[in-house]
């Protein structure tokens, strides 16, 4: 391990912390270690990791957590909650966000990493009604969900450790096929009040683009991680049962409750020199589709 924070820009290796190495954070890892970097992946159970990451078995609100952090050049906090409930919302958005900057902010300027990308969600938006939003977009959010997370947003900001948000759409790729296998058994519904918009992104893109914040040299504090083209629901569901020879599915009003419809802007991430490899939904879920067989 590294004794001492290396500067964004400096030639690697660079030892990296990933907090809640899960589904983006292990692609992540995987790529850090592919150009030569040292990447360390925190989980309460780390047992599952890749052999090229180094596993770090810690839960960061059980406290006594000095000793048990390593020095990292750079950090990125990707963590999930078990729960879907305010309480573990906030205990691991907040609560443990809070322990690990506190544990960084203790150490002296130079055994500080020199940038932390906090890995936060769309849905601090709300709803817009089928509008754009983008990082100029005050952030209105309609649950516990999207306020919590934007707590979590403004203590990363507003730490001495530089900090840089990523706000990520929907997360598909390897292993998340709920969309196709509901349209393949027929119970994919379409919203039957107007297009409800959505805004994913492929895992492989998610991780890249957080290695890629990880680089810039002057980042903007926010960026949103969604695909170059967001889409209507039904549009995906229509084309994926045209790809997989199901039945096209049917309109129902009951979809268009409960769920925020906006557009999200990726314009930002993209001039900051990001390319997606999977620009659109057809990109992505048409290789998992070829990989997966009939």
């Amino acid at each position: 391990m590294s004794t001492a924070p290396t500067p964004v820009g400096r030639a690697s290796p660079r030892q990296v912390l990933i907090a809640g190495c899960g589904y983006v954070g292990t692609r992540l890892g995987e790529l850090l270690a592919a150009r030569g970097d040292h990447p360390v992946g925190l989980r309460r159970n780390p047992s599952g990791l890749p052999p090229s990451i180094e596993p770090l078995a810690v839960d960061l609100l059980a406290g006594d957590l000095e000793s048990r952090i390593p020095p990292a050049d750079l950090v990125v906090y990707a963590a999930s909650a078990d729960r879907s409930d305010e309480s573990s919302y906030r205990r691991i958005y907040v609560d443990a966000v809070d322990a690990l900057l506190r544990v960084f902010e203790s150490r002296e300027p130079d055994q500080r990493p020199s940038r932390l990308v906090f890995v936060s969600s769309t849905a601090v938006y709300g709803d817009a009604e089928g509008g754009w939003v983008d990082e100029n977009t005050s952030p209105r959010p309609e649950s516990f969900r999207g306020s919590v997370m934007v707590e979590g947003e403004d203590r990363v900001l507003g730490s001495p450790i530089p900090g840089v948000v990523l706000r990520l759409g929907g997360i598909y790729g390897p292993g998340r096929t709920r969309i196709i296998d509901l349209v393949r058994a027929g119970q994919a519904r379409c919203p039957g009040d107007g297009p409800i918009w959505s805004n994913r992104i492929h895992r492989e893109d998610a991780a890249a683009a957080t290695m890629h914040l990880l680089d810039l040299p002057e980042p903007e504090d926010v960026y949103l991680g969604v695909d170059a083209e967001p889409t209507p629901l039904c549009q995906v569901y229509r084309w994926l049962a045209e790809q997989v020879g199901a039945p096209e599915p049917p309109k129902d009003p009951a979809v268009s409750r409960d769920r925020s419809n906006k557009r999200c802007s990726s314009e930002r991430l993209q001039a900051s020199g990001f390319a997606f490899r999977y620009p659109s939904f057809r990109d992505g879920y048409g290789e998992m589709l070829e990989e997966s067989g009939p």
